[in-house]
C-alpha cells in the first residue's frame, strides 16, 4: 500500500490566465472524510481540510490531509501520514509543503518552501538532515495543492469524453507531468444519495503498486464543487477503493439527485 495515500489526498486528486480565474469549487471551512477499504477489509480513514491563514504577510489557504491505517489493518501494514500545503488564496500558487510519514515503517519528514522569482524549491529533510534544493518550472503545483488546483481548472467544465487535464507536479525531489483522462460523466450512489459525477481517469506508473498506468479512476461531483466522491484502485496485489464518508462546509451545496 506505499504511495497509495498521496494519491488519494492528490485526487481525494496554466498560465497566468489560469493564476487569475475565478475560485468557484472551494473555501476556507471545507472539510472531507473518506473511508479506505482494501477489497472487504476496512483499511482506514483519509480526512482533507482548509483553512484560511495568514503566509508571510498574506492571505493564504493551508490545507490539512491526514491518513491512517484502522482497525485489524493497523496490526500488519501501520499507516501514519501528514500531508500539508500552504498556498496563495487567489492564484492556488503554492508556498510550502510538509510530508511527514510512516508508511509500514517507511518513513520520511520533510519540508518545502518554493521560491517562485527564483523557479526553485528548497527541501529540508529532517529525517536526514540533509537540504536541497530543486529547479521548478512556471505553476508547478505540490501534491496537495494540485488536489484544489485541479478542482478549479479552467477546461474542467468544458471537456469532452476522451480529452486530457495536465498539470506540473513536484514530488519526491522531481517535477513530473501528472495527467488526467475525462471519461465522461455517469450517476453513481453514495450514502448521501445518487450524484451526478465526472470520471477520471489519472496516468501512473505501472508495475509494482499498480496493474497498468490506468489502474486509477476517480468520481468526482459534476457540480461546482467538484467534490471527490469515489476513488478505486487496481493493485498489483488486490483492490483499494475510498468513497465520501462525511463533509461539511462546501462553497456551494452540493446537487443530490435522489
Amino acid at each position: 500500500m506505499k504511495k497509495i495515500t498521496p494519491l488519494l489526498f492528490l485526487l481525494l486528486l496554466c498560465s497566468s490566465s489560469v493564476f487569475a480565474q475565478q475560485n468557484k469549487a472551494f473555501a476556507a471551512g471545507e472539510f472531507f472524510k473518506f473511508k479506505i477499504t482494501y477489497g472487504i477489509v476496512n483499511a482506514g480513514i483519509a480526512t482533507m481540510e482548509l483553512k484560511e491563514v495568514q503566509y508571510d504577510g498574506k492571505k493564504a489557504l493551508h490545507a490539512i490531509g491526514h491518513g491512517y491505517t484502522t482497525g485489524v489493518t493497523k496490526f500488519f501494514f501501520k499507516v501514519e501520514d501528514d500531508y500539508q500545503s500552504y498556498f496563495n488564496k487567489n492564484t492556488n500558487e503554492p508556498y510550502r509543503f510538509i510530508r511527514k510519514i510512516n508508511e509500514g515503517g517507511y518513513t520520511k519528514n520533510q519540508e518545502g518552501f518554493f521560491n517562485h522569482d527564483r523557479g526553485t524549491v528548497l527541501v529540508k529533510d529532517y529525517k536526514n538532515k540533509e537540504e536541497n534544493t530543486y529547479s521548478v518550472t512556471d505553476n508547478v503545483q505540490d501534491i496537495v495543492s494540485s488536489f484544489y488546483y485541479l478542482r478549479n481548472h479552467p477546461k474542467i467544465n468544458s471537456l469532452k469524453s476522451g480529452e486530457f487535464l495536465e498539470i506540473d507536479m513536484f514530488f519526491d525531489g522531481e517535477v513530473f507531468k501528472f495527467k488526467l483522462k475525462y471519461q465522461g460523466k455517469e450517476d453513481i450512489r453514495t450514502k448521501f444519495g445518487t450524484i451526478e459525477a465526472m470520471k477520471f481517469t489519472p496516468y501512473v506508473q505501472a508495475g509494482r503498486v499498480f496493474k497498468a498506468k490506468e489502474s486509477l479512476t476517480v468520481w468526482v461531483s459534476a457540480d461546482e464543487n467538484k467534490v471527490p466522491l469515489r476513488i478505486k484502485a487496481s493493485l498489483a496485489v488486490g483492490s483499494l477503493s475510498a468513497d465520501l464518508e462525511e463533509y461539511r462546509g462546501l462553497k456551494n451545496e452540493l446537487k443530490i439527485k435522489k
